[in-house]
């Protein structure tokens, strides 16, 4: 594909990642557009996958890492400080156009000072527009040139408001069989050196550090409970990154006295794959969990402050991504005051039974299917024809 610019300027396009769940996105995304156009340039923000696929890294992700309403206004500054830097990084490239991964809220004001600079912008993964305030759609209306969707019922309320969006599937649907080896979970056993008699749960307290330190210790204190009625129990505990895990290992000196764990840095997939159940956070690791074929129960524990805002504007009945995508309750939820460990024991429990695993199994497949759609390309044509059409003078 020529330069959808001019066959004379670089193409340069920025993108900014704000945590892991983002730069898995981007990594592929920039490898699609590199195979349309070899001399592109990558620039801005992103983690590790987007730095291997070429991204020119102007700051380290975590500097970005915040969760909840209440972090933030405590890292205002330094968190002010590199929107400030970003913008003017980007103006003064005049990059052809770009890209917001995620990370909504800093992405969504990073957008309106780049349309104002007159560059295109692109929003890569819809904000729950549908579980928000719906006066949200206004501002993206004005500051997103083209919204790129993973799901295929955002759609809908951006057609309704006559802005441009496109269904593009998400990237882990593509990496991950459709159909799971009946030899994968052995194999990743035999990797963890865990035998195949034992039984397995994944624990997957999170990729932020509020996250780890609100979950972890109902998540540790669970696997106590559970080890009083399983017998031969493995928890595998993976890492986001090495922060985490010097966290994690925190925090299993503190609630994991007695509990046989194997603590991973990074490797979520691996985890999951010897597990014969998963107790996971909110977040995109329920997606890769039901892509991965995984009986889970989700948990998720705020801040008290943050946790009365939430609740007061989230109108959407689900919070795990595969009852959002099935319109039930496929993955049993517990939220804040309801996930104690006594409960999240209990309902982890339960996935051991037959009846309830397949139920979501079945389940969790039709979905896989809907998803699979060669994301990173799809995105990958979505930008640049957003570059020929508003570039080319």
């Amino acid at each position: 594909m020529e330069n959808p610019v001019n066959q004379h300027k670089p193409l340069t396009i920025a993108l900014l990642a704000g945590e892991l769940s983002g730069d898995n996105l981007g990594a592929p995304l920039m490898r699609a557009i590199r195979r349309h156009y070899a001399d592109v340039k990558f620039v801005g923000i992103g983690g590790p996958a987007m730095i291997a696929a070429g991204l020119e890294c102007w700051t380290d992700i975590e500097a970005l890492s915040v969760n909840g309403f209440v972090e933030p206004l405590k890292r205002l500054p330094s968190l002010l400080k590199i929107l400030l830097s970003t913008t003017d990084a980007i103006v003064k490239l005049q990059v052809d156009c770009f890209i917001g991964i995620d990370f909504n809220f800093f992405n969504g004001l990073l957008e309106g000072r780049l349309k104002k600079s007159g560059i295109k912008t692109v929003h890569y993964v819809s904000p729950s527009v549908w579980a928000w305030r719906k006066g949200r759609i206004s501002t993206i209306k004005k500051n997103v040139d083209l919204m790129l969707t993973l799901y295929p019922f955002e759609n809908e309320i951006y057609a309704e408001n006559q802005i441009n969006a496109v269904f593009v599937g998400h990237p882990r649907a593509d990496e991950i069989p459709p159909v799971q080896d009946p030899q994968a979970k052995s194999a990743a056993r035999e990797q963890l050196k865990i035998g195949l008699q034992r039984k397995v749960i994944a624990l997957l307290p999170g990729s932020r550090a509020s996250e780890v330190a609100y979950s972890g210790p109902d998540f540790l204190q669970a696997a106590q409970l559970i080890q009083t009625q399983l017998n031969e129990v493995v928890f595998v505990i993976p890492a986001a990154n090495d922060r985490r895990a010097s966290q994690l290992q925190q925090l299993l000196s503190r609630y994991g006295q007695g509990l046989e764990t194997v603590l991973l840095e990074g490797q979520s997939e691996l985890a999951m794959l010897a597990a014969d159940a998963v107790l996971v956070n909110a977040g995109t690791a329920t997606l890769e969990a039901m892509l991965l074929q995984r009986p889970m129960v989700m948990s998720y524990r705020l801040g008290a402050l943050t946790h009365a805002l939430v609740s007061r504007w989230v109108s959407t009945p689900y919070f795990a991504l595969p009852n959002i995508l099935s319109g039930r309750e496929l993955v049993r939820e517990l939220i804040q005051d309801q996930a104690t460990p006594a409960a999240l024991c209990r309902e982890t429990l339960k996935l051991f039974e037959a009846s309830n695993r397949q139920a979501q199994l079945t389940e969790y497949a039709i979905i896989h299917r809907q998803l699979r759609r060669n994301a990173g390309e799809q995105a990958a044509v979505a930008v640049l024809t957003l570059c020929r059409q508003h570039l080319v003078p």
